[in-house]
């Protein structure tokens, strides 16, 4: 039974780029900002693009790691607010894929800095979600690890958040053979449905569901608490034990939420830039020793001069 992945974690920060090289000849490793279960994830440059990137590099792997990330890799949402992957490169014993660099952190940091977050924010967070997953079924897959750290922020202050979803590693098409070495849950505890943990076919609904723990726990700063307000009884439909009570859809969920008048209630959070600017790549051999013999051929040129004048 695969009940947890694992907490992805926020590594600190250093200036120290990847000692191996580009990857493929292609992307500069310049820091590690995050860890999860199937890999590392670093801020990177592209060299074919010259844009800078968030790079996930799988980490040691067995046959059914390799395919999950490949899996992941495929995932090709066009969405603003899904990060999917955008390339990739493999090279030896790693692999690497590209998506957007997400510079606000996750909804995750964000509940534990301030605690309960306002009514209307939430609502805010919980109807781009809704978009998010919306499209993401649309395409035929089921994303089944919704949760408040696979919730990226732009870092947009105290305005309004805007939210991306991230983190496919256990998304699968509704269609697809599923990827387990034994039947068991797949996704985190405490997030899954019920049908979900016990090993239950991929469905639409236990995203939904998902979707409303998630927005529950923002508003009352506990999970599996169940709130009041304007939200209550939208959250209550979306984490029925029973799949066939909640909202059908994503889109369903999110008209049933467009009805819902949600006042300005407290002032928003502060959503930062927690990606200062990235340090610049180091400078590669092959022009380092170029650079050397050119400055040599002049001093020798120089001294030469100085010689027979």
């Amino acid at each position: 039974m695969q009940a947890d992945r694992g907490r992805r974690t926020a590594m600190p920060r250093t200036t120290t780029p990847h000692p191996d090289g580009p990857l493929a000849g292609r992307y500069v490793l310049l820091d590690q900002v995050g860890a999860g279960a199937m890999g590392s994830v670093w801020r990177a440059r592209d060299l074919r693009t010259g844009q800078v990137v968030a790079a996930k590099v799988l980490r040691a792997h067995d046959s059914t790691t390799l395919l999950r990330f490949v899996r992941e890799q495929s995932v090709r949402i066009a969405h603003p607010h899904v990060v999917a992957p955008t390339g990739w490169a493999a090279e030896d014993h790693r692999v690497v894929f590209a998506m957007d660099l997400v510079r606000g952190g996750s909804v995750e940091q964000l509940l534990a800095e301030h605690g309960p977050l306002p009514a209307s924010y939430v609502a805010l967070l919980l109807d781009q979600t809704l978009q998010a997953l919306a499209a993401v079924h649309a395409a035929g897959v089921v994303h089944r690890d919704v949760k408040p750290g696979n919730l990226l922020l732009e870092p947009t202050g105290s305005g309004r958040p805007f939210v991306r979803l991230g983190d496919f590693g256990v998304a699968v098409p509704v269609e697809d053979v599923r990827l387990t070495r034994v039947p068991g849950a797949v996704g985190t505890a405490g997030y899954m449905a019920p049908e979900q943990s016990t090993g239950a076919a991929p469905d639409p609904r236990q995203d939904v569901y998902a979707a409303g723990v998630v927005a529950a726990e923002l508003l009352t700063g506990r999970r599996g608490a169940a709130p009041d307000g304007p939200l209550g009884p939208l959250l209550a439909a979306m984490t029925s034990a029973d799949p066939d009570l909640r909202p059908p859809t994503a889109a369903a969920a999110l008209e049933r939420l467009h009805r819902i008048e949600v006042p300005h209630d407290r002032p928003w959070p502060h959503v930062p830039d927690r990606l200062p600017d990235p340090p610049e790549p180091p400078a590669r051999w092959a022009e380092l020793a170029i650079a050397c013999f050119l400055a040599a051929i002049v001093l020798c040129a120089v001294a030469g001069y100085l010689l027979l004048s």
